[in-house]
């Protein structure tokens, strides 16, 4: 499996993009794309009434590991309750509960079928990967995200229970540092994803980040 795409053929440069960020508009949306683009810091954004949108924003929101923040009740909370956690277990379960969650300021979901049935063709080809939450045999959270260019790109969550989710990145954080990383991409910063330290660094920091994460990218298995 290749672990990116060497080189932009299907994109502009995407630090070539206007204001908005919008790097291309294409309902293309294969295995061979996706890779592309996230090996170039670009990501599908579906708008209602329009192609795919495919952007690279100004801003891109961060976790440097370093600066990881896990607040003492959430330690508390992982501590006293019985959980533990999988890897790639229940990937179309869990980006469907992704899909049904709402979230504040939208009426839908970005998760259309369309771009659902893409990313599950993309866990199967070995780039997505799923994070299961369980209390006994109880899912009761999870998130995914797209391991490309030796960089964690987190894409959704979702809890059934309070601080599933946040346990979730804890565990996701640990795993990734573990792996020989020190940062991930998180696309937008949510007030969750800032408590735990998350935050915006530029478009041309963030892309500088990915050049060297490529060079050194190494497989890691999710499991």
């Amino acid at each position: 499996m290749k672990l990116f795409a060497p080189e932009l053929r299907s994109f502009p440069p995407p630090d070539e993009s206007g204001p908005e960020g919008i790097v291309q508009v294409s309902d293309d949306i294969s295995v061979d794309r996706l890779r592309e683009a996230y090996s170039f810091g670009i990501f599908p954004w579906p708008t209602d009434g329009y192609p795919i949108l495919w952007f690279s924003p100004l801003e891109r929101g961060v976790i440097d590991f370093k600066d990881f923040h896990q607040p003492r009740s959430l330690q508390k909370w992982m501590r006293g309750n019985d959980i533990r956690f999988t890897w790639n277990q229940r990937f179309k379960t869990v980006i469907e509960h992704c899909q049904r969650t709402p979230r504040p300021g939208q009426s839908g979901t970005w998760i259309t079928p369309r771009l659902k049935r893409a990313y599950i063709e993309f866990h199967e080809a070995g780039y997505a990967h799923s994070l299961e939450c369980w209390r006994g045999s109880k899912l009761i959270g999870g998130m995914y995200g797209v391991y490309v260019g030796g960089v964690f790109c987190g894409e959704s969550m979702f809890y059934l229970e309070s601080n599933a989710s946040k346990a979730c990145l804890v565990h996701l954080a640990q795993f990734l540092s573990d792996a020989g990383l020190t940062w991930m991409d998180v696309q937008m910063v949510t007030p969750t994803v800032e408590q735990l330290g998350g935050h915006l660094i530029s478009r041309r920091e963030f892309l500088q980040r990915l050049t060297e994460s490529r060079k050194a990218a190494q497989p890691i298995q999710f499991r």
